[in-house]
């Protein structure tokens, strides 16, 4: 017999944008029952998956606590939903149960990404890196007794799975098929640093050139490169990207962006108005653009998450998602780098008639205390406006929260004039000096560019 169960606001999926879904609806509807689902006994933080491999040295170090949603009393269900019905508004799991709902969130996540084209990505020691405890755990055991790692896709997750198996004492080649790595995310003066970094710290980076096949009777034995030089190799790990997990809203009717996403306005409304959606599965527009985006980040799930729970049942324009700014950041040694915006090159593309402004200074004052770094701050500014439409930001640990700063001073629209006249506090363990801050600087000297 089907066991039955209804609840107020029933939320799928339990890493970032579920679990910040299913906080924010409880927390602004106290009154209503909340319940989140997911497949997942432990859920992984995202961000953090590639430091199990060194810096961490477990996975148990690396688990979303369940301690918020349990105190605002969200229940939590582990499980798979195998069929949604939009109409009658129910959902059904693998295990028989079916759920009633009077609000849906759709946080379904992303899966890694192997191309069909490529010849032997089945073989034993052949990985991805999936959200997933069990799987991960997994191939930390089975990379113990290898030596001799690829990793294929510099983005920032194989960068940082690079650096940190390479912390482990493995032999580790990255290998990215465009000219350079963090390609997609920093102009090149700023990539080609990140590169320097990884290298001297013994990664053995291969860019240019992709991979055509994997190699070995059942296990991988070796790589043949798009050039046709081949690798010896014990384990290779795929990070080519990841798809959105849109099976279930599919099979449901519910609409699809081009991109394969499902479809959302605003408010983060599917084409079902009492369902939402957040996070990877979710469809997203850049937000100087307003073009398509496959933006994929946790920071960017938990920002839709709240607005998806704030707009539940009741809309508000302030309550609303502009777009995606896409703010990154990673760190490679004592070396930091972030972005937010649009990078230069993307500007250009885009149409954009831009100028820069650059200053690079110490992030402590004076510069010779311990622990002070450089940074630099590269600004791009709108030339007709003087409106900040991206930075990007080299340094010392401290440009996590800087490039968080330039996020805002994007999305909230200021100008180089806004920051010529911005007041800020400066203290000489914590910051740059007042009367050389390198955000400020940068912003001066831009201007002195749209001056002349």
């Amino acid at each position: 017999m089907t066991q039955k169960q209804a609840v107020d606001i029933l939320v799928i999926g339990g890493s970032a944008a579920g679990l910040v879904g299913a906080m924010t609806a409880k927390s602004n509807h106290p009154e209503k029952s909340v319940m989140v689902i997911r497949k997942e006994e432990k859920v992984m933080i995202p961000c953090g998956i590639p430091y199990i491999f060194g810096s961490l040295g477990t996975s148990d170090y690396n688990i979303l606590p369940d301690g918020g949603l349990e105190s605002l009393k969200v229940e939590i269900k582990i499980g798979v939903v195998t069929t949604l019905d939009k109409t009658n508004k129910f959902v059904k799991t693998e295990a028989g149960e079916e759920i009633s709902y009077e609000k849906l969130i759709i946080a379904t996540g992303s899966q890694p990404f192997v191309p069909n084209w490529l010849v032997g990505a089945e073989k034993k020691g052949v990985y991805t890196i999936p959200k997933n405890k069990v799987y991960l755990d997994q191939l930390m055991e089975e990379l113990n007794g290898k030596e001799h790692i690829i990793v294929v896709g510099a983005g920032f997750i194989g960068v940082e799975m690079s650096d940190e198996l390479n912390k482990a004492g493995k032999k580790v080649t990255l290998i990215e098929i465009q000219e350079r790595i963090l390609g997609a995310a920093f102009d090149e003066d700023v990539a080609k640093d990140a590169e320097g970094k990884l290298t001297d710290r013994g990664v053995n980076i291969l860019t240019g050139v992709g991979i055509k096949s994997i190699e070995g009777e059942e296990s991988v034995t070796s790589v043949i490169l798009s050039n046709g030089e081949t690798l010896k190799v014990d384990a290779v790990i795929l990070s080519m990207g990841y798809r959105p997990n849109v099976e279930l809203a599919q099979a449901a009717g519910l609409k699809l962006n081009d991109f394969g996403f499902i479809d959302v306005d605003e408010y983060l409304r599917t084409s079902e108005e009492h369902i939402f959606a957040a996070g990877d599965c979710a469809g997203k527009r850049d937000f100087a653009t307003n073009k398509l985006s496959r933006t994929m980040l946790a920071s960017t799930a938990c920002a839709e998450a709240r607005v998806a729970s704030l707009n539940l049942y009741n809309l508000s324009t302030f309550r609303s998602f502009k777009g995606t700014i896409g703010i990154y950041s990673t760190s490679i040694g004592e070396t930091a780098y972030g972005v937010a915006g649009l990078t230069e090159g993307a500007a250009v593309k885009e149409g954009f008639n831009v100028i820069c402004g650059s200053f690079t200074g110490m992030d402590r004052h004076p510069g010779k205390l311990a622990g002070a770094h450089s940074q630099t701050v590269k600004l791009i500014v709108s030339k007709d406006s003087g409106r900040i439409i991206g930075g990007e930001v080299i340094g010392g640990t401290s440009i996590g929260e800087l490039i968080n700063v330039i996020g805002f001073i994007v999305q909230g629209g200021l100008t180089l004039t806004d920051l010529l006249v911005a007041q800020i506090g400066t203290q000489p363990m914590l910051t740059a000096s007042p009367a050389a801050y390198p955000l400020i600087k940068a912003a001066e000297i831009a201007s002195r560019k749209m001056r002349a």
